[in-house]
């Protein structure tokens, strides 16, 4: 539900506001108040732009509509005391039969939500005022506009089928050989006519409305309930666009292209919306409405070019005065503008402009080139970048070109497209993967147990999950594409197809999946790599220059790490080790650690992994070249290493010459009703401390060897997760410094190897993830011993909330309907409950610690307002995904210039 955060504020502030040449109560400054679109038609009047006169009523009416569902009696006597003022301003009367005047009735939100709110035109006509229409300006246009108004009416308002009425357009020009409405004639839009009035009779039992103020009201009525249609709703969820900002309504003089053959409707973009090349790029239909231009249903022409029917040739007086108006608005608003525009009878009207959409490499090209036109300054282009418009550019794209066939759409959790064969279990994934196959992994949802899966899998498709569920949350991570809670997914019982709405898709045959727009496609369509443009690169080094924190990677291997430093990456803020087990020809030396049932057995596959850990972490160590890298010591619950299934474990009880009943026994001592808050972390060092003695052992002896071999200085930052006691990180540090003593000692220990030359004091550094509560409160105990802190605000959000990531998905959405939550915390940082325990702990950590090092490695450190907050707060770098780094880079200049402007 929706509801107001200050019904009362109504209560003496002015709701409407007028606007027209001679007189204007709005300006660009108020959009909160007037909408996007009835700010820049305010805007436009001001600087003598010709806009056909309106008024608009603001969005404080909207959110007392959502309340009420009704307009209030005084502001209804408002609108007439507006109307009048239009009618002295235009020289027409609402509902006159000889001189009617009509109005467009449009929305305007506060932010761009194109498509997904309501607009009626035409709003006066009737059987009487139509006849005076006709008079005055001929009978195929004026029927021609009463069969669109009924149509658009009887839809919005009325909330009937599109399809019914379009069924009959279409039959008729069928019959009449008609390509479009503009063909037809006047007979023919009259019979029309009462068709549609029939169809409304039928479905309502009720005849069309001919009370010109009752369709004023109800359309205004109509245009402020589409705030909360299905389609608005889903868009705002998307694009987490507030849900009590509300929408205004623009109520506006209508001006006509469909006159006549010298009037026309159009857009036009004053640069090109695809390219950012500096050039106009725009459509345009000769006698229409502009509905007809944006409805797909006609062709339009171009603006201008070779071809003889552009509006360049067709209407050059009016093409040169639209290049003159674009030129003057994308100069006001220092902005490449989406303007809708209207010719009645050879006189040029402009409807409405805003910041055009635009691409992705279009957007960075225009900023670059406004730069250097010295329209804008570098810190005003990098405030207008989109985080997400950035993250785009750094993912593979499907080649335009290529025939597509959307047959589901779901959340967009992680971006880039990828082709492959349906399966459905993580093991049919693996064993494609082994056989060189591509494949997308279909599931009602993921878990820990499908990290091999997902890990061999091309992209992942979920029935069910949030933004921040575990697939969503590994497979950005891994830099996969991935589409969650896609609408009326099907998997069946057999996991031999899935089903979305009619169509059905079996195992082994292929789809494609954008994870950039949560759509998934039949067939293995063509994706083309980006091309990093120099306008790109111009940007990285603005924003190098401009930031004031660091930007590291969350890396786990060194794949990771490569791809972390191509992107800019000033070290690695978290490198979880046990993702490096993961790989199918590691799991089973960790699988033997666990099942190991001596000290033999254990010491051998402790031997093994460390092997395999210090190798992984000498190559990290070298790829990022002396740059700071943090490692997470081994943090999961061990049962999550071994399989749940019989045939697996059976498989696994063959290898080792385990019997199956004594796997299966370990797998069930292991099992917790609540592993997020049982055995792992510091705890597994508690109980079994020779796994952190291996691993800090394989981090040191990896640096001490590369400082040998290439003389790189390294010091790793070794963090110990989940503390939530003093005596915990204690005991690790006790064990970490004895390790540190036997290499620096040069001792021989398990694996042979010359470690000498490492004192303990400057071999490396200890601190904690702070991802507890109690942790958080006690850091200035935990400070006395750690060199630096990394907010986990994943698991601090979990076990300060009571939420768990994967399952409050099914519920969040209501909380934020309800205005409980503004945005899923998961995703934003909660900054009235997870922020204040950060605060805490960077207050209480610094008393004991001036110097203390502070980052964050969460999934909230590629957010926008998450990193605003988190650099007020005072931290020193953030940690994100190494395909988020880029986008990291950007907010955190974008936070340094708007505090520049503020100071």
């Amino acid at each position: 539900m929706f509801i107001s955060e200050n019904p009362e504020k109504m209560m003496g502030e002015k709701l409407i506001h007028y606007f027209s040449q001679g007189k204007c109560e709005g300006n660009a400054e108020m959009k909160n108040l007037l909408g996007g679109k009835g700010a820049n038609l305010a805007e436009m009047c001001n600087v003598g732009i010709p806009v056909p006169p309106g008024f608009t009523i603001s969005t404080s009416v909207c959110q007392a509509y959502c309340q009420d569902n009704e307009l209030s009696n005084d502001l209804r006597n408002e609108i007439k005391n507006y109307m009048a003022m239009l009618e002295n301003d235009i020289g027409c009367k609402f509902g006159d039969l000889n001189n009617p005047l009509l109005v467009s009735i449009r929305s305007g939100s506060v932010s761009s939500m194109p498509g997904m709110l309501d607009t009626i035109l035409n709003v006066g006509l009737n059987d009487e005022t139509v006849v005076g229409l006709a008079k005055k300006s001929g009978e195929r246009f004026a029927y021609d506009s009463y069969c669109r108004f009924i149509m658009m009416y009887s839809n919005v308002v009325l909330q009937l089928d599109h399809h019914l009425f379009q069924d009959v357009v279409d039959d008729k020009q069928q019959k009449s050989g008609a390509k479009s409405l503009a063909d037809l004639d006047v007979d023919v839009l009259k019979r029309i006519v009462d068709d549609f009035k029939k169809i409304v009779y039928e479905k309502t039992e009720k005849h069309f409305p001919q009370n010109v103020e009752e369709q004023l009201l109800n359309s205004v009525n109509a245009v402020f309930a589409s705030w909360k249609n299905d389609r608005a709703v889903s868009y705002r969820r998307i694009h987490n666009i507030p849900e009590n900002l509300g929408t205004a309504v623009n109520v506006q003089a209508m001006v006509f292209g469909n006159l006549n053959d010298n009037s026309a409707t159009g857009v036009i973009f004053t640069r090109n919306p695809s390219t950012g090349e500096k050039k106009l790029f725009g459509e345009f239909l000769v006698n229409a409405q502009g509905e007809d231009v944006v409805s797909g249903v006609y062709t339009p022409m171009p603006i201008d070019g070779e071809q003889e029917n552009t509006m360049e040739k067709l209407l050059p007086s009016v093409y040169l005065e639209l290049c003159a108006v674009c030129e003057k608005l994308e100069r006001h608003y220092k902005d490449m503008q989406d303007i809708e525009f209207t010719v009645q009878d050879g006189k040029l009207w402009i409807l409405q402009t805003r910041s055009g959409k635009r691409t992705a490499e279009a957007a960075i090209r225009i900023i670059v080139d406004m730069v250097n036109e010295g329209t804008i300054t570098k810190e005003e282009g990098i405030l207008r970048i989109d985080p997400k418009t950035f993250d785009n550019l750094l993912h593979p794209v499907l080649d335009v070109k290529s025939d597509q066939k959307v047959i589901g759409k779901g959340l967009p959790a992680s971006p880039g497209v990828a082709s492959g064969y349906v399966v459905f279990s993580a093991s049919d994934a693996e064993k494609a993967a082994e056989q060189g196959k591509k494949v997308i992994l279909v599931r009602s949802e993921t878990s820990p147990d499908d990290i091999n899966g997902m890990n061999a899998a091309s992209g992942i498709v979920t029935a069910r999950g949030g933004m921040t569920s575990h697939a969503a949350v590994v497979t950005r991570g891994m830099g996969k594409p991935c589409i969650c809670s896609v609408s009326g997914l099907y998997i069946n019982k057999d996991g031999t197809f899935f089903s979305v709405g009619d169509t059905k898709v079996k195992k082994g045959e292929p789809i494609t999946i954008n994870g950039g727009t949560g759509e998934v496609m039949l067939g293995i369509l063509p994706t083309i790599s980006p091309e990093l443009s120099q306008e790109f690169k111009t940007i990285i080094n603005w924003i190098d220059e401009i930031k004031t924190i660091k930007v590291r990677a969350n890396a786990d291997t060194p794949k990771d790490a490569k791809i972390a430093k191509e992107f800019g990456a000033e070290g690695i803020g978290l490198c979880r080790t046990e993702h490096m087990f993961f790989a199918s020809d590691r799991i089973e030396f960790i699988q033997k650690l666990i099942i190991a049932d001596d000290e033999n057995e254990r010491a051998n596959a402790l031997i093994k992994l460390e092997e395999m850990q210090k190798s992984d972490f000498k190559e990290i160590f070298s790829i990022m070249e002396g740059r700071e890298v943090t490692i997470r010591l081994l943090d999961p619950p061990l049962h999550e290493f071994l399989p749940n299934n019989q045939s697996t474990i059976e498989k696994i009880a063959k290898s080792f010459n385990k019997s199956v009943e004594s796997v299966k026994s370990k797998v069930a001592q292991l099992s917790e009703k609540n592993p997020m808050l049982g055995h792992r972390g510091c705890r597994l060092a508690i109980s079994h401390p020779e796994i952190y003695s291996m691993q800090i052992r394989a981090i040191l002896s990896a640096a001490n060897e590369l400082k040998k071999e290439k003389s790189v200085e390294i010091k790793p930052e070794i963090m110990i997760p989940f503390i939530m006691n003093e005596k915990e990180f204690i005991l690790i540090c006790e064990l970490a410094k004895k390790e540190s003593s036997v290499i620096s000692a040069g001792i021989q220990t398990q694996i042979p190897a010359s470690r000498a030359g490492m004192t303990s004091d400057k071999a490396y550094s200890i601190g904690t993830m702070i991802e507890l509560p109690r942790a958080a409160l006690i850091a200035d105990k935990l400070a006395k011993h750690a060199e630096f802190f990394s907010f986990g605000t994943n698991d601090l959000t979990q076990t300060t909330m009571g939420l768990s990531r994967d399952d409050s998905v099914n519920f969040l959405d209501s909380y934020k309907e309800s205005n409980i939550f503004d945005n899923d915390p998961f995703e934003v940082l909660d900054t009235e409950g997870v922020g204040e325990l950060i605060k805490i702990a960077i207050e209480r950590g610094k008393q004991t610690r001036k110097e203390i090092k502070l980052g964050i490695c969460g999934e909230h450190g590629a957010d926008p307002k998450s990193i605003e907050f988190l650099i007020k707060s005072g931290v020193d770098y953030v940690s994100c995904s190494p395909y988020r780094v880029p986008v990291a880079k950007l907010v955190a200049a974008q936070f340094s210039v708007k505090s520049k402007f503020v100071g």
